[in-house]
């Protein structure tokens, strides 16, 4: 991959190669209200999510760049690896694994790995986080067509 001087030019921050992930709860709502839970609380699922992004980014010296939540449980995250294209494959499997860990509980995920150019920068709301870069948006809409086909999947970008 080589550097594209007018993919800056759409960031006020330098992009570098690298690799976004989303990962977005399948029908998270209607596993709330079933279960009678709080939506405003961290619950069994948002909370191991919590931890399981955690570790996720902490592996592949990742940046969460929106999701996080630990007042309210995760229900996404976009997660930029500058510099972890030779990761891809293990960032796969791992996805995979914490997918299997979230299914345990009877909650599907879906999740989108794109190789594109990354900031690496937190974002400030999730309109920032999900419109900063070309990437971010193209992973966007992968995720978007891929709930569309029912979720429970992971779509990968090359």
């Amino acid at each position: 991959m080589r550097w594209n001087e007018e993919l800056s030019a759409h960031s006020d921050f330098a992009l570098v190669p690298g690799i976004v992930v989303i990962i977005d709860l399948d029908k998270l709502g209607e596993f709330v209200e079933k279960r009678g839970l709080n939506p405003y609380k961290p619950n069994i699922v948002t909370g191991e999510l919590t931890q399981l992004v955690e570790e996720f980014a902490r592996r592949f010296q990742g940046v969460v760049i929106y999701g996080l939540d630990y007042e309210r449980g995760t229900e996404e995250a976009l997660i930029e690896i500058p510099y972890g294209l030779d990761y891809i494959d293990l960032v796969t499997l791992e996805l995979k694994r914490i997918a299997e860990k979230i299914r345990e509980y009877g909650v599907t995920l879906t999740a989108v790995v794109a190789i594109d150019y990354v900031t690496g920068k937190p974002a400030k709301s999730r309109r920032e986080a999900y419109s900063e870069t070309p990437g971010r948006r193209r992973a966007l809409r992968a995720l978007r067509e891929a709930k569309k086909k029912g979720g429970d999947r992971i779509v990968v970008l090359a």
